[in-house]
């Protein structure tokens, strides 16, 4: 059987995993071997974050409301139980951007829930 090089085609796959590993500290961005492991285990953490992302923003969100709800008198659970009974639909991500930025509006909320 004749012998093959594969010069071209194993360049071109080591270079890509070295463009992905390109900024990753010492040799872990320039030796394809540790390069090729971190590469791997960047794409697998990146893929795990991607679901964990969108908890974490969750749990930020509640703990913002939670922290705004507080101080009108109200705990979290109670307060998102008495939006659904009156019927008022805002996102956590909403609540939390008015208990931030707009309080006012935050508060005349809560009073409708109160009332």
């Amino acid at each position: 059987m004749a012998r093959v090089k594969r010069g071209n085609v194993a360049r071109k796959r080591r270079n890509k995993i070295l463009k992905l590993a390109k900024g990753f500290q010492g040799s872990n961005g320039t030796l394809f071997r540790t390069a090729n492991q971190r590469v791997m285990k960047a794409l697998c953490n990146a893929y795990r974050d991607r679901k964990r992302r969108k908890r974490d923003f969750r749990r930020l969100w509640i703990a913002r409301i939670n922290a705004s709800a507080r101080l009108q008198g109200f705990s979290y659970s109670k307060f998102m139980g008495s939006l659904k009974k009156v019927d008022i639909r805002i996102n956590r991500k909403m609540l939390s951007q008015l208990a931030i930025h707009d309080p006012q509006s935050f508060n005349k909320i809560i009073a409708e829930v109160k009332s």
